[in-house]
């Protein structure tokens, strides 16, 4: 499961990137929980927990069976 959701987020990266920030994949549980740590301008922006949950955490739940939740850290 780590490779597919490190290739997912290498694809997200470029849109956070654009916007100076960036995503770090920490960790990922037993239990489906992807670990992140949102960088740069995604680190300490007002919008970061919906680019967590409505873009991030959407996209791996779609594309990658078993993740069942995206925390950041």
């Amino acid at each position: 499961m780590k490779e597919e959701v490190t290739a997912i987020i290498n694809q997200i990266r470029p849109m956070l990137n654009a916007d100076g920030g960036d995503v770090e994949l920490i960790d990922i549980t037993d239990d489906g929980t992807v670990k992140v740590k949102l960088l740069g301008a995604c680190g300490h922006c007002p919008m970061s927990t919906m680019t967590l949950k409505m873009g991030i955490e959407k996209t791996l739940k779609e594309r990658v069976p078993g993740v069942k939740e995206v925390v950041a850290v």
